[in-house]
């Protein structure tokens, strides 16, 4: 099918004006003499890829007027001296968010070290605490990315009550999340994975469609039904070349709006972490 007007969502703009609102609320925070927010990093080695989440990080933070500090540790840290510096971190009345830099180094455990992040400064929604208040449907700071999407779906006013939805991908930080979060929104949710059977029968009913699972092109025209919101995570190189789970240029007539792999769901994710330790900050100053 042709003639759908196909948006390609410019996730960076938006991320942009988000920021914007974020500054303004941050400005006024601070203009009625309060400290600004302050995000704490945990990044432990010297792995590059690493190191350049931590810049973009800083300078997102520094957009919209929040602090940001960094605990360095090195590649030898015992799991011991990382715990150790996170429980600091927890204690700090002056540290409101707390991210726990993936991966870790082999040998350390990284579910008990993000585990061990206090719930109200968990800004990346990765501990059990706030996993489990999410499937409750209770006020927690969620995961990044999936708060993103749905953000983006907003932003382009895409219907979610009665939608029919399909997640592709089970992880605990994109595929599980937004199926919940999806749910909340009234939406029927179907969670596929590499078990699924006839993967692509479930895509072409789907209103809305999320691909996270890192297989290159893996969406294309025809799984896709006509007028459909599709939502590309997937990050993976293909001969030196980043590529998404979704074959963008085959969906343009198909799709209502779809997310490229560059500048779709990526700077969302920063802008919902600068979200999430506003929101954090906004509860420490409620106590």
């Amino acid at each position: 099918m042709s003639g759908i007007e196909t948006i390609v969502v410019d996730g960076l703009a938006l991320a942009k004006e988000i920021r914007a609102e974020l500054a303004v609320a941050v400005a006024a925070h601070v203009a009625s003499g309060r400290r600004p927010p302050k995000l704490a990093v945990v990044l432990v080695g010297e792995d590059p890829a690493s190191a350049s989440y931590i810049k973009g990080k800083r300078r997102a933070c520094q957009s919209v007027g929040m602090e940001s500090v960094e605990c360095n540790l090195p590649a030898s840290a015992s799991q011991a001296e990382i715990l150790g510096s996170v429980e600091s971190l927890n204690a700090d009345p002056g540290v409101d968010g707390i991210l726990v830099q993936l991966p870790l180094p082999d040998g350390i455990d990284a579910n008990l070290v993000t585990g061990a992040v206090r719930p109200d400064k968990d800004v990346d929604g990765l501990s059990p605490e706030n996993a489990g208040r999410l499937l409750l449907g209770r006020p927690c700071l969620t995961a990044c990315t999936p708060l993103g999407i749905l953000e983006i779906l907003d932003r382009h006013e895409i219907p979610l009550e009665g939608a029919e939805a399909v997640v592709l991908g089970r992880s605990n930080i994109v595929g599980k999340p937004v199926s919940l979060l999806l749910q909340q929104r009234n939406a029927s949710v179907t969670m596929c994975h590499s078990r699924t059977r006839d993967l692509a029968a479930h895509c072409r009913e789907a209103d809305v469609l999320v691909a996270a699972v890192g297989v290159p092109r893996l969406v294309k025209a025809d799984w896709v039904k006509p007028g459909a919101a599709v939502i590309d995570v997937g990050v993976s190189v293909v001969d030196g070349v980043l590529t998404g789970d979704v074959d963008t240029e085959s969906l343009r007539g198909i799709a209502r709006i779809v997310t490229p792999h560059r500048r779709g769901v990526g700077p969302m994710t920063i802008t919902m972490l600068l979200r999430n330790t506003l929101q954090a900050y906004e509860a420490h100053l409620a106590e």
